[in-house]
């Protein structure tokens, strides 16, 4: 590993690029985020949903650190990352982070929320998966946003992923119909699935599905 920070570590496949920041770099912001509150809502929504057996086994499950690994569908890169939701985050790697889900057809960089790794280390919890997340789109700028919805009308026009709030993706060993259903169950947000596309949108918004 090329780091082993206070919360996570993290590979990468692909060298360091000359890339375009479209917000202040992630290391002089702190993310303010309640790691013991993301724990207690998404136990709660374990325990309710019945993903897990009982409490005692909720803890045991999200008290070990996890391997993520990302493939981007796009660029072809990669990025493996070692996390626990008990512990803080580094600045360093959501910066690394940042870049990884870039807008691929504008290069620019966003902030994304800290809170799409929390619940992607839920997904792979609850899924038993040790694949890797296929990325379909991380951040996307106005302009590719805009450019999609002329494409699509399935592309809302005030996206989260320009504000760096969503992510659509695929797992190469869980099927898209169990992520979403293991999604709905977490309650911490947006869940679209499309299962002609195979893939499931995941956003930091508020609860509703589609």
């Amino acid at each position: 590993m090329t780091e082993n920070s206070e919360y996570m570590s993290i590979e990468s496949a692909k060298p360091e690029r000359s890339i375009t920041h479209h917000q202040p770099d992630p290391q002089k912001q702190a993310p303010c985020l309640s790691r013991r509150g993301f724990l207690t809502r998404v136990g709660a929504a374990a325990a309710g949903a019945l993903l897990l057996p009982s409490a005692e086994a909720f803890a045991r499950s999200m008290s070990h650190d996890r391997t993520l690994v990302f493939h981007n569908t796009n660029t072809d890169e990669e990025l493996s990352i070692v996390c626990s939701p008990r512990q803080h985050y580094d600045r360093r790697i959501l910066q690394r982070f940042n870049e990884f889900l870039r807008d691929h057809h504008t290069d620019q960089v966003h902030n994304m929320d800290p809170a799409l790794i929390d619940l992607l280390y839920a997904i792979s919890v609850f899924t038993e998966s040790s694949g890797v997340f296929k990325v379909i789109s991380g951040y996307r700028s106005p302009e590719t946003n805009h450019k999609l919805r002329m494409m699509s009308h399935a592309v809302a026009e005030h996206s989260l992923h320009m504000q760096g709030k969503a992510i659509d993706f695929r797992m190469d060993d869980i099927g898209t119909h169990t992520i979403q259903r293991v999604a709905l169950a977490l309650q911490q947000g947006g869940v679209g699935y499309y299962p002609r596309s195979d893939f499931v949108h995941l956003d930091t918004g508020t609860i509703r599905a589609w």
